[in-house]
């Protein structure tokens, strides 16, 4: 059973900065591309970022992309997404997703699990 367990959201000023991580268990986690999602009140989730096995590989939406950083440590099981220059419009639940297809993917329906997610507020 994989299980995703997101920390590291919280309540942040307009161009502060949070660190997310996420703990895999369950599989092999060093075998499978590790994404961020987030999803906003009354939005649809949308992709934020991807990483591949080794993490030699990494894709950014658009909207964050210059000031989030994604990463992996295979040892210890974990993906992180360091977020510098918070925005307002950044505000929204952030969820960790795995995907065992073995290529990078922006859609949803790329990832098989999910976290339960966390939420992160930026404030204005």
């Amino acid at each position: 059973q994989v299980q995703l367990i997101e920390s590291g959201g919280g309540l942040v000023q307009a161009g502060g900065s949070l660190r997310l991580s996420c703990a895999a268990s369950g599989r092999t986690f060093s075998s499978y591309v590790m994404g961020w999602f987030r999803q906003a009140p009354g939005k649809e989730r949308e992709f934020v970022a991807a990483v591949t096995m080794g993490g030699g590989s990494t894709y950014y939406a658009d909207s964050v992309q210059g000031r989030f950083t994604i990463s992996r440590d295979n040892a210890k099981n974990a993906v992180y997404l360091q977020m510098n220059s918070l925005k307002p419009e950044d505000t929204a639940v952030y969820y960790c997703a795995e995907n065992t297809r073995g290529h990078l993917a922006t859609m949803t329906r790329g990832y098989d699990y999910w976290g339960q997610g966390t939420q992160v507020t930026v404030s204005s």
